[in-house]
């Protein structure tokens, strides 16, 4: 034998305490349609996992599995296979920060965790939330999503996080639609209570919702998006390279958002992107 082409079968199957006659009886049967299902199944798992950088978790993976073979796979088959092969989703929890303001207006919780909508622009919420780029310099994010979707309609980075940021995200999401008069909610941040932003929603004709004091649950579906952010972009990319200026920072969640709106399918579009779901409904 030659040992730099490897171990002998006989060797092997020694070492596995099976005969050669058993082994190439396993290798040469015909096999079962299940079988044949999960060698594809895994080969598309392992393929869309490494295109999307390891972010996906079973339920996500589900869904572009099944939208890029066209089946209908049960989530638990796919979690099943996940586990078998050792992947899963990277996540990171996140940390919430209180800052104290002196409010100009604060606004009831009208949404009050109903994060169900029967249309686009009907509800919508919004945040800001923190990057860092470079030796320890900040960079901020303001977004504003719509509940019917999960859509980002409107977005705006910044290196200060400061009323003309929230304001720009408003603005740009009014520009994009321009007759949208939808229930807004937000935190209780300076920016969002305001005299500036109040008097924006009124001209537009919105409706401002606000969280409880410390209850970032009361905005969960904004909380939920930076974690999906942060834990499948920005931590990772942390972790090999870092980002040296604002303007890479920028371009890379740029990408990202783009890649969310419109190639990501999600269970509550009906496994539809953002986007597509948005366009059918209109």
């Amino acid at each position: 034998m030659n040992y730099s082409e490897g171990y002998s079968i006989s060797e092997l199957c020694g070492c596995a305490g099976v005969s050669r006659q058993a082994y190439y009886q396993y290798r040469n049967r015909r096999k079962s349609e299940n079988e044949i299902v999960n060698t594809k199944l895994v080969d598309a798992i392992l393929e869309i996992y490494d295109d999307a950088d390891g972010i996906y978790g079973y339920r996500q993976m589900t869904l572009t599995v099944n939208r890029k073979l066209s089946k209908k796979y049960n989530h638990k088959r796919i979690y099943r296979l996940m586990k078998i092969l050792g992947i899963r989703s990277v996540t990171r929890r996140k940390k919430n920060e209180y800052v104290k303001t002196n409010p100009h207006h604060i606004a009831d919780n009208i949404l009050n965790r109903d994060f169900t909508a029967s249309k686009a622009n009907e509800k919508w919420v919004t945040d800001v939330t923190e990057f860092k780029y470079g030796n320890g310099k900040k960079s901020y994010l303001s977004a504003i999503m719509d509940l019917y979707d999960n859509s980002i309609v409107a977005f705006q980075f910044g290196h200060s996080n400061n009323n003309k940021l929230v304001f720009d995200t408003l603005k740009e999401a009014i520009k994009k639609n321009p007759k949208a008069e939808p229930l807004i909610h937000s935190d209780r941040g300076f920016q969002y209570t305001s005299y500036g932003f109040e008097r924006m929603l009124k001209l537009q004709g919105m409706t401002q919702s606000m969280s409880r004091t410390g209850k970032c649950i009361d905005n969960g579906p904004m909380e939920s998006y930076w974690g999906k952010i942060k834990s499948e972009r920005y931590y990772l990319i942390l972790k090999k390279e870092g980002y040296d200026t604002f303007e890479g920072l920028k371009k890379d969640i740029e990408d990202y958002i783009e890649c969310y709106n419109n190639e990501r399918p999600q269970k509550k579009c009906d496994g539809y992107t953002p986007i597509e779901y948005r366009m059918m409904a209109a």
